[in-house]
């Protein structure tokens, strides 16, 4: 992934917000603002503003995040759920069960088996751009994969969910994926589906920034940023873009590089392209 050759230098405050981030992952419990601050020999409003301005979310985010992502990366191989939760720094269960659908998109429990019991509907089609995979949880849309190979497609959503229950879509789902293929080739039909969104607290919010391009429009990687409130975060945004699972319904295709040009896209250059001259012409009534 490209990032915005024209983004801003780097914080003068960076070196010190990257060792405050060791000092959170590596604290139990997880230090306060006021210690934070005190460490860093600033007041805890000016920490605040400035923790935020680098890495995109606030101290007390980023701590939970680092805790989320510790129990993700505990839970499968863990003895039970609360060893995994206790190792991660959860006090009790109950705090993270009330969390764990946006964290982990579903119950620890059904996560730490891979996703088992879990049923994700699918279809593979093809449009103009290629092959394209749409998977659905019972929440929403939790993936539209673009591509040339419908087998490697398949492949990436059994690594994403290697054990929950992929069913192969019937009737009914065909006509979402026949809906996504149809916003593909003529975008001024538009496109509304429920989506089941699973990232990190700071991917959420450049995702949904992302969403609030009308289509036709474009943003620059800092614009985002600046939109999110985080203007020095430029390469953390073009890092949620890269990240991004759901093509075309969260449309990081519009955003380019400060200059305009077209950097890159994780379905390819040629198909971000593509998607921006349509949306264009769309947007003209050509």
């Amino acid at each position: 992934m490209h990032v915005d050759d024209n983004a801003p230098p780097v914080s003068p405050h960076a070196c010190m917000v990257a060792d405050l981030c060791r000092h959170i992952e590596h604290a139990e419990p997880p230090p306060t603002l006021a210690e934070l601050a005190v460490k860093a020999g600033l007041s805890p409003y000016h920490l605040h503003r400035v923790f935020k301005a680098v890495t995109g979310v606030t101290p007390s985010d980023y701590a939970r995040a680092h805790r989320a992502r510790r129990v993700r990366d505990a839970l499968p191989g863990a003895a039970s759920v609360t060893q995994a939760l206790l190792d991660a720094g959860y006090a009790s269960n109950s705090r993270f069960y009330e969390e764990s659908n946006e964290v982990l998109g579903m119950t620890p429990t059904a996560y730490r088996a891979g996703g088992a019991a879990m049923q994700i509907r699918f279809a593979i089609g093809q449009s103009s751009l290629g092959a394209i995979l749409v998977a659905q949880s019972t929440r929403g849309v939790c993936a539209i994969l673009l591509g040339d190979d419908p087998d490697l497609l398949l492949r990436d959503l059994q690594d994403r969910f290697p054990k929950a229950h992929l069913i192969g879509g019937d009737a009914d789902f065909e006509q979402t994926v026949a809906h996504v293929v149809g916003f593909i080739e003529a975008p001024r039909i538009g496109l509304s589906l429920p989506l089941d969104l699973q990232g990190t607290a700071f991917q959420l919010r450049v995702w949904q920034a992302l969403r609030s391009i009308p289509a036709g429009q474009t943003a620059s990687y800092s614009d985002v940023a600046q939109r999110i409130g985080s203007p020095s975060a430029v390469r953390a945004v073009a890092s949620a873009c890269a990240a991004n699972p759901v093509a075309v319904a969260v449309p990081c295709h519009r955003v380019l590089r400060i200059d305009g040009s077209i950097s890159g896209y994780r379905w390819g250059i040629e198909r971000k392209r593509a998607l921006l001259l349509r949306e264009a012409a769309a947007a003209t009534g050509a």
